[in-house]
């Protein structure tokens, strides 16, 4: 694996790391204090470890002021240190992630990692999966199970165009929270299709999306046009990710 991606997994688990740890001394009974610990400390966790491995790159985080350093930069690295911070602050959910990824200019995503600490997981771009100390390849992205297709929506806004897809494909709604736990569950085939729109930004997509297409999934815009990162504007509002073989046929559906 790339040193970028090795960095990338094991700065994601560290901070996963760590925000268990804050679950487990700060408990549940204030979500307000520990969904604001979780997202600063996990932060400052991140951005030491990138500062302190790789100084010469910037890095845009969810939790840190946005710097124009980022758009004239020849690396970038993209952090949502704590994604699903609602689901992080309610006791026994798992659907909450840290995303690293890395951005080359002339390339795009080049490197990509998401932990699911409460999973006891992380799905690298690089080399699949790891459960515990054991690395494995999640299963191939271009089969698909039987039946009908399972679509993972948000927990409390399923867009219309997801609505859409489940109708077209005569799907199976799969509610879920965190936008790195909806794609990471078509990555290890427990759903096969994500659709998403309105009210994302880079850091929400780049890292899961970055582990997809490593492991040949489609990931695109909700047009089927590329998803691109390190962009000035810092919203990223759509995205579709699926097994190749329903791409024609989500895409249409949302057209």
């Amino acid at each position: 694996m790339d040193d970028d991606d090795l960095l990338a997994a094991a700065v994601a688990q560290e901070a996963g790391g760590l925000l268990l740890g804050l679950r487990a001394s700060l408990g549940f009974d204030d979500p307000t204090r520990l969904r604001a610990a979780g997202d600063r400390q996990a932060h400052e966790l991140i951005a030491g470890r990138l500062a302190e491995a790789r100084p010469g790159d910037a890095v845009l985080s969810e939790e840190a002021a946005d710097s124009a350093e980022r758009l004239t930069a020849r690396r970038v690295w993209i952090v949502d240190p704590l994604d699903g911070t609602r689901e992080y602050g309610e006791s026994g959910r798992a659907d909450w992630a840290v995303h690293v990824a890395l951005w080359e200019r002339g390339v795009g995503l080049v490197a990509g990692a998401v932990a699911l600490p409460a999973q006891a997981l992380v799905l690298s771009a690089g080399s699949g999966e790891v459960a515990g100390d054991e690395w494995r390849l999640p299963r191939s992205a271009g089969q698909r199970s039987p039946g009908a297709p399972r679509v993972v929506v948000s927990r409390t806004r399923p867009p219309a165009e997801a609505e859409r897809v489940l109708r077209a494909l005569d799907g199976v709604p799969l509610p879920m929270g965190s936008a790195g736990a909806k794609i990471a569950a078509v990555v290890r085939g427990e759903a096969e299709v994500y659709v998403h729109s309105g009210g994302q930004y880079q850091w929400d997509s780049a890292a899961p999306v970055a582990v997809a297409l490593a492991a040949g999934l489609h990931a695109s815009r909700v047009d089927g046009s590329p998803l691109v990162y390190n962009e000035p504007d810092l919203r990223l509002p759509d995205l579709v990710v699926c097994v190749p073989a329903l791409a024609e046929a989500v895409l249409g559906a949302i057209a």
